[in-house]
This record gives C-alpha cells, structure tokens and sequence, in this order.
C-alpha cells in the first residue's frame, strides 16, 4: 500500500495513479483467499501469510542485490515460517526467541556463503529482512491463536485496508496539501481520510465481532491509520534508495506483494497489542 494507492496528487498529476480495474479485481481476489482461508482451517491462513510474506521477502532481497546487498534468502524464509508457526502454537517467548536463533542463522549463513568484504553491509541487511516484514508478520500468529482469532484478523485487515481506500478517496478528491517530499502524492487530505476510514470501519467491527465500545474500535483504527501511513513511507523510503518505482510486479494495478504488506506488517503490533489489552 505504497505512495500511489493514497493522498492524491499535489502537483497536478495522475489522480488515479494506478489500474483502477485490475487493482478492484487483485483486491477483490485476495480478500476472497483470505477470508475462505481465515473461516475454514486456521492453519491454511498462517500458510497463506507465509507464502504471500515469503514472496514479499524475496522481493525485497532482489531488490537489494540490484546494489549488490546479498542477504541469505532461504535463512531468512525459514525464520519467517518458524516465527509464524512459534507465534501461533507458542507465543510471545517463542516469537522472540526464534526471531533471537535465525538472527544467528542468518549471519553464520552469510559468514559461510560469500566472502568477508560486505559481511557488516549484507549482516544488517539480512537482520532488517528479518524483522521487516518476517518479524512483524509474526504477529499475525499471535492475533489468530485466541479462540475469538478469526474475528481480531478480520478487523485488524479491514481497518488497514479502510485506510487505503479512505486514503485513496480523499487523496483524488481532494488531494492539495503535500504530506512529505518522501512520497510526492500522499497529502494531508488523503492521511484524513485514511484516519476518517479507517476510525469508522474500527469502532463498527469491534462492536459487531467483538462486542466491544466503539472508543476502543475507533482508537484502534485511528491508530492503524497513522502506522498504516508510516508503513507506505518506510516502503518508499526503500525504494528511493534503491532507485526503484517497485518492489515486484507479480500483482496487476499493485505492483509487488511488499506493496501490498508495507502497510499490514506495521500495523500488526499495535492492533496486536490494543486487542489483547481490551479482550
């Protein structure tokens, strides 16, 4: 959910930035997988995460070695599938600790796989893969495990992708005001309407799935908006360093899978961390 899904554009540009059609129907698809896999078995969806968060890993890895950054991509998506299954079946501890053993995995891996020169530069790399997006998509593991899971996933998607669409909206309609010069087409409108969005979609799913106020479901979404936001900027931030437009182009009107996750993996922690202090 990089710089074109939302905010619009400041300078007079494309409005629409995208493939309007083809990005309804990529959606529309995916929220068809995720929720037959979310409502069937719970293990097929920590699967479907793996994969799509597998693929944004080596998309991220490619992209790092177009400068020459060479990051151990099978430690890495071993860590992701143990983190996620640690997550799921253990826990918090285990999520750490796992995370703590393919840290050390990773770094040994490179010791052995390529030469000493760019060890330091490929080490950090490698530890960033692996706690953005590996890590943080851990969480998901914790947010399925309670019984009343499905229910936390769904509202933890719906509130993120609330503030895409609010975001997305706002920022065509009304997109004047530049947010940042880190991505040129997100606007102080279009980070309205995600907070607008996604504010609304909280504060009714957590009543409804959850029987909660609507004070804790609108500070959950207002709260997703903001990281939602922070995670579009971190995405872009890599890429202007890279000198890339994106990260992939497996998913028509998207872009790449990390453009679509740069957003979930960041809000995953706080939503994570409201439900379990409210339910």
């Amino acid at each position: 959910m990089e710089e074109r899904t939302a905010g619009g554009s400041p300078d007079g540009g494309s409005r629409a930035g995208r493939n309007l059609p083809a990005a309804i129907a990529v959606g529309a698809g995916l929220g068809a997988l995720v929720i037959g896999s979310l409502y069937t078995i719970k293990e097929l969806f920590l699967l479907v995460v793996v994969v799509a968060v597998g693929i944004g890993v080596l998309e991220l890895t490619r992209a790092f070695a177009t400068r020459g950054i060479r990051v151990p991509a099978p430690a890495v998506l071993a860590g992701l599938a143990a983190m996620e299954a640690g997550a799921y079946w253990g826990g918090p501890v285990w999520l750490l600790g796992t995370f703590v053993v393919f840290v050390f995995v990773s770094l040994i891996w490179r010791m052995f796989s390529e030469g000493i020169s760019g060890y330091v530069r490929d080490a950090s790399a490698s530890v960033f893969i692996l706690v953005y997006p590996a890590l943080l998509a851990g969480f998901v593991g914790l947010l399925l495990a309670p019984d009343d899971g499905r229910d936390r996933v769904v509202i933890f998607i719906a509130v993120t992708v609330a503030s895409d669409i609010g975001g997305y909206i706002a920022g065509v309609l009304f997109g004047r005001h530049r947010l940042t010069v880190i991505s040129p087409k997100k606007t102080w409108e279009g980070l309205a309407g995600s907070v607008i969005g996604s504010t609304a979609v909280g504060a009714w799913l957590v009543v409804w799935l959850m029987g909660g106020e609507i004070w804790q479901g609108a500070l959950i979404g207002a709260l997703a908006a903001l990281l939602a936001t922070v995670g579009d900027l971190i995405e872009s931030m890599i890429k202007r360093d890279l000198d890339i437009k994106d990260l992939g182009s497996i998913l028509p009107g998207h872009g790449g899978l990390m453009d679509r996750l740069d957003s979930l993996v960041t809000t995953l922690v706080p939503v994570w961390l409201l439900m379990a202090l409210f339910f």
